[in-house]
Formats: structure tokens, sequence, C-alpha cells
């Protein structure tokens, strides 16, 4: 005669409650680690927009340039500063009210000084905080001017400790060297 072993009943199998919680928890800060890299990619983006609006405002003062060499090119030329809406000059050619260029026939300084207005305000409208500083040196043609282009943006991959010190405020900074 076989004699069969006595059999306990089964254990219940399934999940206890510890292991739901820990499965939460992991979950959890995975799912936050995905918001703030979704957070840290939507604030890369907005800089590498700034950067790229100053890059556009800069090439378009390169044009004005250009398009108005009489002004630009001459010997000695300007050295011009932009804080925000205020144009300074040492010189103050460009400090000078504008007449409309649109409607009325300029001479190059004062389209110098309408293009540069409307370059300012277009920059203004743009960028947050932004500061301009064309320097064009004297010196033998060919003439080199250089554009810098400076604005304030916030880093929001920082911690709070640095928001509140302003160390995560940020100046960068975009130069470009043109020709008139």
């Amino acid at each position: 005669m076989y004699m069969r072993p006595i059999q306990t009943p089964p254990r219940t199998r399934g999940f206890t409650l510890v292991e739901v919680m820990v499965a939460v928890i992991v979950i959890s800060v995975g799912l936050l680690g995905i918001a703030s890299m979704q957070a840290l990619a939507l604030a890369s983006t907005n800089n590498a927009r700034m950067r790229s609006l100053a890059a556009i405002q800069a090439a378009s003062l390169a044009s004005i340039m250009h398009v108005n060499r009489d002004y630009w090119a001459k010997t000695p030329p300007p050295t011009v500063g932009v804080a925000q809406t205020t144009i300074t000059d040492g010189t103050g050619i460009l400090n000078m009210s504008a007449p409309d260029c649109a409607s009325a026939v300029c001479d190059a300084e004062h389209m110098a000084a309408y293009d540069f207005q409307a370059w300012v305000a277009a920059l203004n409208s743009v960028l947050p905080n932004p500061t301009a500083t064309i320097l064009c040196p004297n010196g033998t043609p060919p003439l080199v001017c250089s554009i810098q282009i400076k604005w304030l943006e916030t880093n929001a991959g920082l911690n709070k400790q640095a928001l509140t010190t302003g160390s995560a405020i940020l100046d960068p900074t975009y130069q470009l060297y043109v020709q008139p």
C-alpha cells in the first residue's frame, strides 16, 4: 500500500500590500524624473529660441549696415551702445529724433537713426532685457564692426537655492562681426 504524503493547504498566491506600495513608490519616482526632464527640455528649448532670436537680430542689423554703407563705413565710424530702449552714442549722431524715412527722403545719418531706432524696438520686443553694443573701431579699411547682444535668461535646471541667490540668472552673449 502506497501512502500519500499529507499535503498542506496551498499558500495564497498574489501580491502583498508591501510589494504594491514599493511598486507605487518606484513608479512615482520614475514619473517625477520624467516630469523634471520635460521641464528642463522646455527651458532648454526656450533658451535656444532666445539665442536664435539674438542671431536673427544681429543679422538684421548687419544687413542694415550693408544697405547704408555711406554712414556705417565712414571714417571715423561711430561707437554705439543700446541699453533696452535707450539709444546712446558718444557723438549723439544716432540719438537724434529720426524722421519717418519710410515716407520721406533721408540722408545717410537720418536713415541710420531711423533704421537703428526700428531695430532697437524690434530687439526689445523679442528678447528679455536686451543690451546691444555696436563697436566700429577706427582704423584703415576694410572696417570691421562688432555687434554684441546680451539678454537675461533663467536656467531652470538649477536648484531653489540658486534661484533665490540669483545665480540662476544667466547673461548670454551673441557676437557678430560685420564689414559694412
